[in-house]
């Protein structure tokens, strides 16, 4: 629904609606219709200039020499758009990056023997047994091609791969080497979809519902785990005994040791960046089993810290509703956005008419709109029981006390939000009078409690 809404407003150049729908409803810029179209494509073909510059901004992609790029600079409806898809610096800015990048990379890879093994059982047994305990390899194999070698990295390390046509057949060549069928039949695939259109740059993006990488990423964060708290996790592609993963830093929670990498949570959290830093600058250190250095970390159990681990390395958690409340203080701590909102959408299934009020006050503490917006819509729904419920009445006070130097005929955020979800709902005549008396309902609170407004 909210994909669908993103394609209907983008040709209607509803701006307002376009930024709610990414930055509030964390859908997809570059999301894809059943005709093979873009938002930013119809942005261009409807002649939305400001829409065109809000999307580019906001990671819409549109390479030149592409299939997208040579569709939305066909389809433009002005010349202000063509100019602006040309110089704009996301155009190119991919393309100079990797000319540097890989002529830094003609020279040397530096790469994780953890990811490597995790999304690659070749890398997986070659660490294992001919690259054992070396930190530099050396492939002299004349057929591997370093920009293709640097183009499969991309892809291990992000699930895309974008890289020139002429290095198509020498990725095609690496990947079969490597086992990655899963790349091996995206260029395929890619190649096969895009007949008769001449294409420079070959881009690969796995679909929405594969989770591949995750799962693969996952699989380091299953090693990371104490042996005591790791259950039956199946058959890992490397074992998890010992340093085999290569950890290089010790989370040590509640008497637990969880072997970590440092990459992993200094990229993924400023909070993480900085402890880290101080902490190894500093005398005196803890020490892990296998010498690696230990951090403490206080105030967070071992079953909540789980939860941190697995976001941290795939970008996924499933955070039961019972602990969502737990793991949403500690991701805040922690400076972890992406775990906050997992934490909302758990906590979204808790939502009935004595929690709500509870589940509203949380969303507001931790900044949490999209939950927020969930409560109030409930809210709606159930405002004939809500109206009869001490914490509820209590919270439209607290809203209307928190607006500085309030007037009688101020409005009240919560108040607000309420009402117009009530109107977002009203679809028919009957629903037009239920949204009436429930109207009737709150504004007889208002009145009783000396709020009207």
């Amino acid at each position: 629904m909210d994909t669908c809404d993103l394609f209907s407003s983008c040709r209607k150049g509803d701006v307002g609606r376009v930024r709610y729908l990414l930055e509030q409803r964390d859908v997809e810029v570059n999301v894809r219709d059943k005709w093979d179209s873009t938002p930013l494509y119809y942005a261009c073909l409807c002649g939305h200039e400001e829409l065109v510059l809000y999307l580019l901004a906001n990671g819409a992609r549109c390479e030149a020499n592409t299939f997208d790029g040579e569709r939305c600079l066909y389809g433009a409806q002005s010349d202000t758009i063509r100019r602006a898809l040309r110089d704009y610096r996301q155009v190119t800015a991919s393309f100079r990056r990797r000319d540097l990048y890989y002529s830094f990379l003609l020279r040397s890879f530096r790469a994780h023997r953890g990811i490597l093994g995790a999304r690659s059982t070749y890398f997986a047994h070659m660490l294992d047994t001919k690259w054992k305990g070396k930190s530099v390899v050396v492939l002299r194999h004349p057929l591997i091609n370093p920009v293709a070698f640097g183009a499969l990295l991309q892809y291990l390390y992000t699930g895309c791969l974008d890289v020139g046509v002429e290095h198509v057949s020498d990725c095609e060549r690496l990947a079969r080497q490597c086992q990655l069928w899963g790349l091996l039949g995206g260029l395929e695939a890619k190649l096969a979809s895009k007949p008769g259109v001449c294409m420079k740059v070959l881009t690969i993006e796995p679909p929405q519902a594969d989770c591949q990488l995750r799962e693969d990423l996952a699989l380091l964060a299953d090693c990371a785990l104490p042996s005591e708290l790791r259950g039956d996790l199946g058959e890992l592609p490397f074992p998890c005994d010992g340093l085999s993963s290569c950890p290089d830093v010790c989370f040590r929670v509640d008497g637990y040791d969880f072997l970590c990498h440092k990459a992993f949570f200094c990229g993924r959290s400023e909070y993480f960046r900085a402890l880290l830093d101080d902490h190894f600058q500093e005398s005196g250190q803890l020490a892990a089993s296998g010498g690696l250095p230990a951090v403490a970390l206080q105030s967070v159990s071992p079953e909540v810290f789980t939860h941190v681990l697995y976001y941290v390395y795939s970008n996924h958690t499933e955070v039961p509703p019972e602990l969502a409340c737990d793991v949403l203080s500690v991701a805040d701590m922690y400076l972890l956005p992406g775990l906050k909102q997992l934490c909302g959408r758990s906590l979204a299934q808790l939502l009935d008419e004595d929690s709500v009020v509870g589940v509203w006050r949380v969303a507001k503490l931790f900044g949490l709109a999209r939950l927020e917006d969930q409560c109030t819509k409930y809210m709606a729904r159930v405002i004939e029981k809500l109206v009869q419920q001490e914490d509820f009445v209590e919270a439209v006070r607290e809203e209307a006390a928190a607006v500085a130097g309030r007037q009688e005929t101020d409005s009240i955020p919560l108040v607000d939000d309420i009402r117009f979800h009530m109107g977002s709902l009203v679809q028919t005549r009957h629903a037009m009078e239920q949204a009436a008396q429930r109207l009737h309902v709150l504004e007889e609170l208002l009145v009783a409690i000396g709020l009207d407004c």
